[in-house]
């Protein structure tokens, strides 16, 4: 086997692979209910994937001799920006009460974000009405 056949077998690899994770992550979409969980799957499963089908396109440009390093920049960058996105969907979705709040901390009630002070209650009272 030359290294062609097996850089192209290695492409069609990433490619399955790629497109089971992005598979997975659209049906863990569609399927669960509330926002926490469906922002689970596209952001864990969904990374994967599209780093594997980036890593496929980096491998086919390599057999054609013409080399691409861009896909570098797009997983790296990839790789920075889903996690922390993620993070601000969670709390948007804790701050809007749309889901369970988490759970009250052992000894200490000024950590979480969730504690409103009295200033503020009144600011968001008049907010709502």
């Amino acid at each position: 086997m030359s290294i062609e056949t097996v850089g192209t077998y290695a492409v069609a690899l990433f490619l399955l692979i790629g497109s089971g994770f992005v598979m997975v992550g659209v049906i863990g979409l569609l399927r669960f209910n509330s926002p926490m969980t469906r922002l689970h799957a596209p952001t864990k499963v969904g990374t994967m994937g599209i780093g594997a089908l980036l890593l496929a396109s980096m491998g086919h440009s390599f057999l054609l001799g013409e080399g691409s390093m861009h896909e570098l920049l797009i997983m790296a960058f990839l790789f920075v920006t889903a996690p922390i996105s993620a993070n601000f969907i969670a709390k948007v979705n804790i701050h809007q009460r749309s889901c369970d709040a988490p759970p009250a901390p052992p000894q200490d009630a000024t950590w979480s974000t969730l504690n409103v002070l009295p200033e503020d209650a009144e600011v968001e009272a008049v907010n709502e009405s």
